[in-house]
């Protein structure tokens, strides 16, 4: 591959593109949405809007049932947020409507507006495998496609996305990733080599980097950790702190610790009882969360008393 280069400039995202593409090699986009009491904008947030998601009103809907209901949150560009909560409540369904992944299960709708960038994802006409190009997506457990070599797993996605490019140009945008996923001088000498044969957290930074081998907007992380053992976890955290100066990110963990070592903000989701609709109950700044948060819920779950 050639030398490690910049990253060029991110063009506008479209969103009501026609191609199309697997969902798991290539996704990316934020969200738009009016600022609650809960959701109040911290003196130390980023002024720079690009890539930041505003949730307004959001419920989601499996058929008849509501999943999660009346979600409102903004979530700050080059920034780390955590979704935290117990089992069930609704943090990865809406972590997942994010970039529509959740419509992969037939009669999956949603009620209210995501909006990045000035573009609705629910709006008329928008197209949602365009979405997942701009909102990319980490899932719980290391997906590398099994038959492909390392080199060829980072270059699924662009190659699908992009037009004709050469060979170099390939090699460049490849390389790149690996080096942003700290990856590259572990693997440099094995490229062609299956992916599949990395071990577990080397397969999931591989994952991250085919992500960004898209150059999204968004980068969702849905428990990226869960599956790995403490050193590997360490550097999935590591490298988030590295990512976040380019990408917006969202993580989804039933690690406190980590939602609290690795996150600017913390949302954090709850469910009345089997049946009932997640809720987030409460959104600030991860400090104010586990240290003061402003509802008992919150105070109970973080504390340790339920969940």
């Amino acid at each position: 591959m050639s030398q490690y280069a910049s990253r060029p400039s991110r063009p506008t995202s479209t969103l009501a593109s026609s191609a199309r593409t697997t969902p798991e090699a290539t996704m990316t986009e934020s969200v738009d949405t009016s600022t609650t009491p809960e959701t109040a904008a911290p003196a130390s947030s980023s002024t720079d809007d690009r890539d930041r998601i505003d949730v307004s009103d959001l419920h989601i809907y499996y058929g008849d049932f509501l999943a999660v209901e009346d979600v409102s949150m903004t979530i700050y560009s080059k920034s780390v947020t955590a979704l935290i909560g117990p089992s069930g409540c609704g943090k990865s369904t809406f972590l997942r409507s994010l970039n529509r992944m959740h419509e992969v299960i037939d009669g999956a709708h949603v009620r209210g507006s995501v909006i990045i960038n000035g573009n609705d994802l629910y709006g008329p006409g928008v197209d949602p495998v365009a979405v997942r190009r701009k909102v990319g997506m980490v899932f719980q457990r290391p997906n590398p496609f099994p038959t492909m070599s390392i080199y060829d797993n980072v270059s699924a996605g662009f190659k699908l996305n992009s037009k004709r490019m050469s060979i170099s140009y390939s090699d460049e945008i490849g390389e790149r990733s690996l080096r942003g996923a700290n990856l590259w001088n572990e693997v440099k000498d094995r490229l062609d080599k299956p992916g599949s044969g990395l071990s577990g957290g080397q397969q999931q930074r591989l994952c991250i980097a085919r992500a960004t081998a898209t150059s999204p907007d968004v980068l969702l992380m849905d428990e990226p950790c869960s599956a790995l053992d403490p050193i590997s976890t360490l550097a999935i955290e590591e490298l988030m702190l590295e990512l976040k100066n380019e990408f917006n990110i969202v993580i989804v963990t039933h690690n406190m610790q980590q939602a609290a070592r690795v996150s600017d903000r913390t949302g954090f989701f709850s469910i009345a009882g089997t049946g009932k609709p997640g809720k987030l109950i409460e959104m600030d700044d991860t400090e104010k969360i586990f240290s003061n948060p402003a509802q008992q819920e919150t105070q109970d779950y973080v504390t340790g008393r339920f969940g």
